[in-house]
């Protein structure tokens, strides 16, 4: 069963949904298709390296940033793809 996740009003539906705390801090981990149509934007969004996250589900909200980041398909400019992403995020101290 997939989550929502929202990271900066963008919402993601993950697999493989998994939250803990790291030294008081929410870490989460989670992956998701991204198709070779939703690419450019999520590519950009990604660069920003830090994002307001939501998990509402949880009742989560935090800001947090890029810890690791993995694709499955390094060339999504092709029509038709689809890449399955992984993505861990650390909430920023302080927030």
């Amino acid at each position: 069963m997939s989550k929502e996740v929202v990271l900066n009003d963008r919402v993601f539906q993950a697999k493989d949904f998994s939250h803990e705390e790291k030294e008081g801090a929410h870490q989460i981990s989670f992956l998701f298709d991204v198709t070779s149509e939703e690419y450019h934007d999520v590519a950009t969004l990604l660069y920003e390296g830090a994002f307001n996250v939501a998990v509402p589900e949880n009742g989560l909200s935090f800001r947090g940033s890029i810890q690791e980041y993995s694709t499955s398909v390094t060339n999504l400019y092709e029509k038709d793809q689809v890449g399955e992403y992984s993505l861990t995020l650390l909430q920023v101290e302080g927030q």
